[in-house]
């Protein structure tokens, strides 16, 4: 089993920016790849940047530029930095591991709020 857990959102005004940090536990796991979706009220869940376990990332047109995603694999760890906020940002943001094997796991999300 493995569990992972969201921290880091909150309020912030538009230009502004935060960090999202993820972290995967567990046991005798191995992560593929790692990702932040986020899903805005009445909208569907998007990806908004995605991780291997080598480096590559992925982004969305609309964060490119202004988030940044990276990784600690010894920690299981991946972070979001998400920097000159706009209030379409605003969504619940969730991480995702891509466990080798065994599939794939969701965080229970965490809120981000930009204020205009």
């Amino acid at each position: 089993q493995v569990q992972v857990v969201e921290s880091g959102g909150g309020l912030v005004q538009a230009g502004g920016s935060l960090r999202l940090s993820c972290a995967a536990s567990g046991s005798g796991f191995r992560i593929n790849s790692m990702g932040w979706y986020r899903q805005a009220p009445g909208k569907q869940r998007e990806l908004v940047a995605s991780i291997t376990s080598v480096g590559s990332t992925n982004y969305a047109d609309s964060v490119k530029g202004r988030f940044t995603i990276s990784r600690d694999n010894a920690k299981n760890t991946v972070y979001l930095q998400m920097n000159s906020l706009k209030p379409e940002d605003t969504a619940v943001y969730y991480c995702h591991a891509e466990v080798r094997i065994w599939g794939g796991y969701w965080g229970r999300g965490i809120q981000v709020t930009v204020s205009s």
